[in-house]
């Protein structure tokens, strides 16, 4: 596996980590000082943490992988 291959790296600034972060925690903590509603925030918390996880956990794993798996071509035979 290609340690050196960083998936953020082709990203624009919005979908970098720390905005992602940025946003998933402004999300659930807006909604918790806005109405101060357990139930409301843990409606709003669960599907962004889904998102949060997919974005920051899962697709770097895929795409570190992917890359991985991809065989080493020349760039001018494309």
């Amino acid at each position: 596996m290609d340690n050196s291959y960083n998936p953020w790296n082709d990203k624009p600034w919005w979908c970098q980590p720390w905005s992602i972060l940025v946003t998933g925690i402004t999300l659930i903590a807006g909604t918790w000082f806005v109405t101060k509603i357990v139930w409301l925030t843990l409606l709003v918390a669960l599907p962004v943490l889904a998102w949060m996880g997919l974005f920051l956990i899962l697709w770097p794993q895929a795409m570190k992988q992917a890359h991985s798996e991809q065989p080493l071509t020349d760039e001018s035979e494309a």
